[in-house]
């Protein structure tokens, strides 16, 4: 092929046909789309008649029942004859098994961490526990003279960062005792939260508004709010957080900051497979 074709008709991507980029009606699959409302909804409930998913997708009880029956024979629902409901099918998990095994939630946060950066003006961070540690995996920094940093690999004690008392905060009660016991919850400014009660009651504060707030318990002049993120079984994996000086992640600032962090936390839970609407 000449070098002028090649540039008026460019390679396309193995994989994708001609149309790749055209999501219009007349290149969807109509009974498909109707199959997999019926079959999203039946995920969000505990078993569920013909009644009433035909109800719930605004389909016809004829239309519905063919579509389980053939999700039935690909294993994706089942149907408990005895009560008469419908379920999601072992296949279901099976097939979303494959997917989390493809899915690092370094690589999911990557682009979300970008984005949270952009949108907040302040260093992004990710990070994970690391038994009484936050360990920071992941960062997109500010590009602020004066920004926070953290680079990968760097721990800081989960009492005194944003992003620990974000952890600490969905821990079981018995789980958070066994932490304080053994963890030292050394002094690091005037801010550090080094008594267990004081801890405690921080740590109820930030589960109830869902967010975390390092206020220079760390390092004086910085602060930092932070987020849990969840995974497709509910547990708290990793937490999301954004880091500055005082002078711009301010008290005034934080209501703007919170929604920006938890927002990118939701995100990055929803990539992970969690359900965040119970």
């Amino acid at each position: 092929m000449r070098d002028d074709q090649s540039a008026e008709s460019p390679r396309r991507a193995r994989g994708r046909p001609k149309a790749w980029d055209d999501k219009t009606e007349q290149n969807t699959i109509k009974s498909l789309d109707r199959a997999m409302a019926v079959f999203e909804h039946l995920s969000t409930m505990q078993g569920a008649t013909l009644s009433e998913l035909a109800a719930d997708t605004e389909q016809s009880p004829a239309t519905t029942y063919r579509i389980l029956t053939t999700l039935e024979a690909r294993g994706l629902v089942e149907f408990d004859a005895s009560a008469q409901l419908w379920h999601i099918g072992p296949r279901a998990f099976l097939i979303g098994a494959r997917y989390l095994r493809r899915t690092s939630v370094v690589d999911r946060a990557r682009p979300i961490l970008r984005r949270l950066m952009e949108a907040t003006g302040e260093t992004a961070n990710l990070g994970i526990a690391r038994e009484s540690h936050v360990l920071f995996v992941s960062q997109v920094e500010s590009h602020a003279s004066i920004r926070a940093f953290f680079p990968p690999g760097s721990l800081s004690p989960m009492h005194a960062s944003g992003i620990g008392k974000a952890l600490l905060a969905q821990m079981t009660d018995d789980r958070l005792s066994r932490y304080i016991a053994t963890a030292p919850l050394d002094r690091f400014t005037a801010r550090t939260l080094t008594d267990p009660g004081d801890l405690r009651a921080d740590l109820q504060e930030t589960r109830a508004r869902g967010f975390a707030i390092d206020d220079e318990e760390k390092t004086e002049g910085m602060r930092c709010i932070a987020a849990p993120v969840f995974d497709w079984n509910g547990e708290a994996v990793a937490g999301l957080s954004v880091s500055g000086p005082v002078s711009r992640v301010s008290e005034a600032e934080t209501p703007r900051l919170a929604d920006a962090v938890t927002r990118a936390a939701d995100e990055l839970s929803a990539a992970l497979g969690a359900d965040r609407k119970g």
